[in-house]
């Protein structure tokens, strides 16, 4: 019981952290907008120091309000489709379960087909497809990270199938959907918010992928991609405070959301509960 309870601070402390975090970086890139496009070339290529924590580019533009504004781009992009990614996994995954052979194999089939191509491939067709933007950019990372999620709910929904209480009601005439939303719904509620929590992590990372490689967003939104993928090309000058200070800004924000969503699925456990 104590170990549990130890569990349950430390994921509190960690949704407390990551919470802070996240409304502190996507308000701040609200008011470092103008900053982040300032440029002054009286200021260019200065070392990180006391006045600019995360030094100035090439540009004289204040790197650290482009890395703040960067990252909220990059978390807004990343909350967005990491929840339309889960609703999406959920339903579907209900579905699979619950409503016949026939959406089974029609899902399953869906599911085995995005698994198939190669991940970062179809992430780029999806989003050249969308018309890149913002709006790309998220239907791209949404539309191929649901899979795992949906085979999870899915295999939830076959073990409760077989429980007594689901038996009963459908002998006492209830619809699938009356199943699905009244008795299957609440007890698959754990299972999906660990796996939105723990898409955020995998979002933002393809979201800063693509947006390295090019692909998405146009130069003038300095996601945290693009402000690495310029970084490239000064590196071997030795700028190295370009790329330095916002991969590790990008880090601590994916490792901050993983381990929350790792505790969050270890908490959850019911193997857990009597260690």
């Amino acid at each position: 019981m104590n170990n549990r309870w130890n569990r349950r601070k430390t994921l509190v402390l960690w949704l407390v952290i990551a919470v802070v975090f996240l409304a502190a970086v996507c308000i701040g890139g609200l008011f470092c907008e103008d900053a982040a496009r300032a440029t002054d070339f009286s200021r260019k290529n200065i070392a990180p120091c006391l006045k600019y924590p995360f030094g100035t580019d090439w540009l004289g533009r204040d790197m650290f309000a482009r890395t703040v504004r960067g990252l909220s781009i990059s978390i807004i992009i990343g909350v967005c489709a990491a929840t339309f990614s889960a609703v999406m996994a959920f339903i579907l995954g209900v579905v699979s379960a619950t409503m016949g052979k026939t959406a089974d194999t029609i899902v399953t089939w869906i599911i085995d087909l995005v698994m198939g191509i190669p991940h970062m491939l179809l992430l780029i067709l999806v989003c050249v497809a969308c018309g890149r933007g913002i709006k790309g950019v998220i239907l791209g990372v949404a539309l191929t990270h649901w899979t795992s999620l949906a085979r999870l709910i899915r295999g939830e929904v076959l073990q409760l199938k077989e429980q007594i209480y689901i038996k009963t009601a459908r002998k006492l005439g209830k619809s699938n959907l009356y199943i699905a939303m009244k008795h299957m719904a609440p007890h698959l509620l754990p299972q999906f918010i660990v796996g939105l929590v723990l898409l955020f992590p995998h979002a933002i990372l393809h979201e800063s992928g693509i947006t390295f490689l090019g692909f998405g967003l146009s130069n003038e939104q300095p996601a945290i991609g693009i402000i690495l993928s310029e970084a490239m090309k000064y590196l071997i000058t030795g700028k190295w405070w370009l790329a330095l200070f916002p991969g590790i800004m990008l880090v601590i924000t994916v490792v901050c959301f993983y381990t929350t969503g790792e505790n969050l699925r270890r908490l959850l456990d019911p193997a857990s509960a009597h260690e």
